[in-house]
């Protein structure tokens, strides 16, 4: 299980994160939502490694990892999707799947991954020759995905993944998601887009300037009339 206690985080003399505990257990799905400038990204950033924090701690299976760098924690299976999925544009979709692979010394064990990938991701196989800066928004957002697979992880770490698609690539990018986590991999959601976060979700905590306001089972959480308010237009 991944576990945050007591974390705060400051980005020069701004607070950003305010003392936020949570747990994502081995299996789940979990979700933060929350209004822009809450927070989610920093949270997520300083499990992967990406952003140190100022105080608390960050243990995976009772460990603590809050000292070990982000590539350190990448060999203890945490990978993350960062938002704005960052592909390497100039390079071919099948360069940016190798990249993600880059612990993985056994030729047929990376075949094994890629094909994988390519399961969760059918048209990655069919545009593998293609750069990746040429593809569209939600296909771009495939390979970031499949990128952090190729690295076998064990958490992956989604930061706005259905940010600036299409709804019916919403749809599927959420579809995947649920696949990826039945196939065995927990998963840690950021997500803007409460409504289809939750319906994909197994808990959720909610943030707001920092802090973790309200948590619990997503499906309760989606019928509160205060979440429904604030997050799901209701």
């Amino acid at each position: 299980m991944i576990e945050v206690r007591d974390l705060h985080v400051h980005y020069g003399g701004i607070h950003a994160i305010k003392g936020v505990s949570l747990s994502v257990e081995d299996g789940e799905v979990v979700t933060l939502i929350g209004a822009n400038g809450a927070g989610k990204s920093t949270t997520l950033r300083t499990i992967s490694g990406l952003k140190k924090p100022t105080d608390g701690q960050v243990l995976v299976d009772g460990n603590d990892i809050t000292g070990m760098s982000a590539q350190a924690r990448v060999r203890l299976g945490l990978s993350q999707v960062p938002e704005g999925r960052r592909v390497f544009s100039r390079m071919t979709v099948l360069e940016n799947l190798e990249l993600g692979a880059y612990l993985q010394k056994d030729r047929r064990a990376r075949a094994a991954d890629l094909a994988r990938v390519y399961e969760h991701f059918p048209v990655l196989a069919g545009r593998r020759r293609q750069l990746a800066g040429t593809l569209s928004g939600g296909e771009q957002q495939m390979l970031a995905m499949g990128r952090a697979m190729m690295a076998r992880p064990r958490f992956l770490l989604l930061d706005e993944p259905s940010m600036g698609l299409a709804p019916l690539l919403v749809q599927e990018i959420f579809n995947i998601i649920a696949s990826i986590n039945e196939s065995g991999t927990t998963i840690l959601l950021v997500e803007q887009n409460a409504n289809k976060a939750l319906q994909v979700a197994h808990r959720a905590y909610v943030m707001e300037t920092g802090r973790i306001v309200s948590s619990g089972l997503a499906a309760d959480l989606s019928n509160t009339e205060d979440i429904k308010r604030a997050y799901l237009g209701g």
